[in-house]
């Protein structure tokens, strides 16, 4: 019976490492792809003789530091004044929508076509927001901007012409990030969205894969929108949703990585735990809504494929938080093993699994210019942060499959443009959730069989145990740094703090 369990107990320590190892494989997959269809990138296109009518719609609720910023880069796009129209869809219950008022009575007096939209329910979020302004918007293309945002004035002059094909429903940019140098957090999260588009959007979108609108810094056509069945809010990234009922309807997406949409990033970690928590359930709610249908439509077996991939992803943080619970076990158990015969076992399947994930966020870095390989030094500590969110974000799985929605959580901004900046004391924090408890407790398992190992000498498995150990001590040491900064700033007697509430903890089983 021990050798049996003990077998079992290997089994599943395998099955969990090379489904992981298939996951991170993929990424170079990707790679490929990327530098095979590359030359298909940025498309010269001629500009319209006549400009379309665009309606620039922009989602707000509670943004009383960066509502003012947005209003006025949209308002210095470099667009006939005629053919533009602003929709501020504001859901605000605080300053914000005052702040809003006076710019848009502002840019009112100067001619500007831009309307002050206010709901008196939040039904559907953000993507009830779009779709009602949606109802009442005069342009054909719709260009939408999250509070984050700045885009450039050239941004529609280089996007609006892509849609003289009358076969593109959505034409995606890429972001930029104002505050990339504003810590060690935000380096680490632009080189994550380097990734996601310089190679993944950009792979996808090359060689004819499904890939999704960002939720902003993009343009759709009412038309697809409408086809593809409207905004709908059963799933937190609507997006997502709606970028794959879209295409699957047959809309063209182009993505252009030549076209940067500056924006900023979270700076405190709960608030960037809360966004991974989103896009994480987000995706698996997506999944269960739209696989099924997409694997059984006519499009080609490569776009399943990638698409099948695309959507569970996010499964591997449930898949890590096995592993982290199996690995000493299933090191100790082989403890007399030949070590070639690991290495030649694990090695492989050790690579696969980190190895390719390394490699393709320095190519990212390549990709993206000159200024990409000032962040090579940044990957360790993304690696790292990428095991310490498993536990967040198996909480966002769970809850994504287990329900439809959920309340939409943006993430708190706060005008974070230079290293001066400061955001404590600021309103919209999001709160902490119980989840550094277990994060802790795995810091803790972690050191634990690192110790143990080195005692009994198994040296190779110590890369791979460290790789655990320090992303769950990374992410719990982030996270007390965060709460002892904000409770001690509000031990000095600073402003109150109007808190976000986070999403759906209990949903998952893992506290609130």
């Amino acid at each position: 019976m021990e050798i049996l369990l003990e077998k079992v107990l290997l089994a599943i320590y395998y099955l969990t490492l090379g489904s992981l190892a298939i996951y991170g494989s993929h990424r170079l997959v990707l790679i490929a792809l990327y530098y095979r269809n590359r030359h298909r990138l940025n498309p010269s296109v001629a500009a319209p003789s006549d400009w379309p009518v665009v309606t620039i719609q922009l989602p707000l609720f509670n943004e009383m530091y960066v509502a003012s910023r947005l209003i006025d880069s949209i308002c210095r796009l470099d667009y006939p004044r005629d053919r533009l129209e602003i929709q501020v869809l504001d859901d605000s219950t605080d300053e914000t929508s005052k702040l809003v008022s006076e710019r848009v009575s502002h840019y009112l007096s100067r001619g500007f076509r831009i309307d002050h939209l206010r709901r008196t329910h939040r039904h559907g979020y953000k993507a009830g927001a779009l779709e009602s302004g949606l109802t009442r918007a005069r342009g054909n293309l719709l260009a939408v901007f999250d509070a984050d945002f700045s885009p450039r004035p050239d941004f529609l002059k280089q996007t609006v012409p892509h849609f003289a094909n009358p076969e593109v429903g959505m034409v995606q940019a890429r972001w930029e990030h104002i505050n990339r140098r504003y810590s060690l957090l935000t380096r680490i999260q632009a080189v994550l969205l380097d990734g996601h588009f310089a190679i993944e959007h950009a792979a996808r979108h090359a060689s004819g894969r499904f890939f999704n609108f960002n939720g902003t810094a993009g343009i759709w056509r009412k038309e697809a929108i409408v086809d593809a069945g409207g905004w709908q809010h059963d799933t937190l990234t609507e997006d997502l949703d709606l970028s794959f009922r879209a295409q699957l309807r047959g809309w063209r997406f182009i993505f252009l990585p030549a076209v940067i949409a500056p924006a900023e990033l979270p700076v405190d970690i709960h608030a960037f735990k809360s966004q991974q928590f989103r896009w994480a359930k987000g995706s698996i709610q997506t999944a269960r809504k739209l696989l099924d249908t997409i694997l059984r439509s006519s499009v080609a077996t490569p776009i399943k494929v990638e698409a099948l991939i695309h959507l569970t992803s996010n499964a591997c943080y449930p898949l890590m938080i096995l592993l982290s619970l199996l690995m000493f076990p299933a090191m100790y158990l082989r403890r007399d093993a030949d070590p070639r015969m690991l290495l030649l076992l694990d090695l492989p399947i050790f690579l696969g699994a980190t190895g390719a994930i390394v490699l393709f966020y320095i190519i990212s870095q390549i990709v993206i210019g000159p200024d990409g390989r000032r962040n090579f030094h940044t990957i360790p500590s993304l690696m790292g942060l990428g095991v310490g969110l498993a536990v967040n974000n198996t909480r966002a799985v769970l809850s994504g499959l287990l329900h439809d929605g959920g309340e939409f959580q943006r993430t708190p901004k706060y005008h974070i443009e230079n290293p001066a900046d400061r955001w404590l004391g600021k309103q919209y924090h999001a709160l902490g959730t119980r989840t550094v408890i277990f994060e802790s407790v795995l810091a803790g398992y972690m050191i634990l069989c690192f110790t143990v190992a080195c005692s009994l000498r198994m040296w190779f498995s110590l890369p791979f145990l460290y790789l655990f150990l320090h992303g769950y001590c990374y992410m719990t040491f982030l996270t007390l740094q965060h709460e002892r900064a904000t409770r001690s700033f509000k031990d000095l007697g600073a402003p109150s703090m109007r808190l976000a509430t986070s999403t759906d903890d209990t949903a998952a089983g893992l506290g609130t």
